[in-house]
């Protein structure tokens, strides 16, 4: 739509849009006047307006009633949809005036979604009680995606990211750790050297998700060339199921270890040595977006909610 280019006439007001909204509404001037607050001269001769400058005629006037035109019957319509816009306009007005109110889309990785996502959304239910919190469960690449394109505000992902536009806002490290069948020689150890994983028939994530990067990454610090993968999983919990049924080992964040292990009495968790493999978590945002400081302040917030998880803050 070319919105640079003059209209024809005048341009209707939004008091004559509401004023003839409510006669197609009541079908009665006197009924619709009450209805907006407006006398019934002025409802009339704003009617009348919006007739001059739309150049149709919307009424149709009889001594008893007052009917729609087929014109007005079309034009009712989008004369609603556009008094509908206004509204929301407004709406979104003062949830820019007034910090955490409004809709917050928050994007969230599957590997991050379950564990965090109760500690989020108490953390908003408690202090932010006006903010309309919208997740949206999505792999990195959507989610960054989603970011830079607007249809969401806010990441909690892992990071670094190294995208320009986007600003991160660390919020803690965590250790992955070792799950293991029962019978495994690394079951339930602690002091696990890296270089264990040379050999280890590691179970991974499916292409796509960046916990499966981190994992290969780690492999490869710990001297492996390659990580031959046969059998993969769309997310933790089938993983962790595979490991129980022994098909191989899988590394997990810890703060996924007390939601997916407890679902199987067939599993040991092995820790690493220091320092072990982490990953941080972060919230991100578009640079310069103009709720930045709210985002800001609910990282800071979100810190301190997680503080009873095993992370460190950063």
């Amino acid at each position: 739509m070319n919105r640079g280019k003059q209209p024809s006439g005048r341009q209707p007001s939004l008091a004559q849009l509401r004023a003839f909204s409510a006669v197609a509404e009541h079908l009665h001037f006197r009924d619709a006047a009450s209805a907006i607050g407006m006398s019934q001269p002025a409802l009339s001769g704003a009617v009348a307006a919006l007739e001059e400058a739309l150049g149709v005629k919307l009424l149709e006037r009889t001594t008893r009633k007052v009917l729609l035109s087929p014109a007005g019957e079309r034009l009712a319509i989008r004369v609603e949809a556009v008094l509908d816009e206004v509204e929301a306009l407004m709406e979104e007005a003062d949830a820019v005036k007034a910090p955490f109110t409004g809709a917050l889309r928050l994007g969230v990785i599957p590997t991050v979604a379950p564990y965090l996502l109760p500690t989020v959304i108490a953390l908003v239910h408690d202090k932010y009680p006006d903010l309309d919190l919208q997740v949206h469960e999505e792999q990195t690449s959507s989610l960054l995606e989603g970011l830079t394109a607007g249809r969401l505000d806010l990441l909690l992902l892992a990071v670094p990211l190294g995208m320009p536009g986007v600003t991160e806002l660390p919020l803690f490290d965590e250790d992955f750790v070792l799950v293991t069948p029962l019978d495994h020689w690394l079951g339930g150890r602690e002091g696990i050297p890296r270089e264990a994983l040379k050999e280890l028939n590691l179970l991974l994530l499916d292409e796509g998700h960046c916990l499966r990067d981190q994992a290969l990454d780690i492999c490869r610090e710990a001297g492996r060339a390659d990580a031959p993968v046969t059998t993969t999983a769309a997310g933790l919990s089938t993983l962790v199921q595979l490991v129980a049924g022994g098909l191989g080992v899988t590394l997990l964040p810890r703060t996924a270890v007390r939601v997916e292990t407890t679902r199987s009495n067939q599993l040991l968790t092995g820790y690493f040595a220091d320092p072990a493999p982490t990953r941080r978590i972060a919230l991100a945002m578009r640079s310069g977006a103009a709720r930045g400081a709210e985002y800001a302040e609910l990282a800071s917030a979100l810190k301190e909610a997680v503080r009873p998880l095993p992370v460190r803050i950063v």
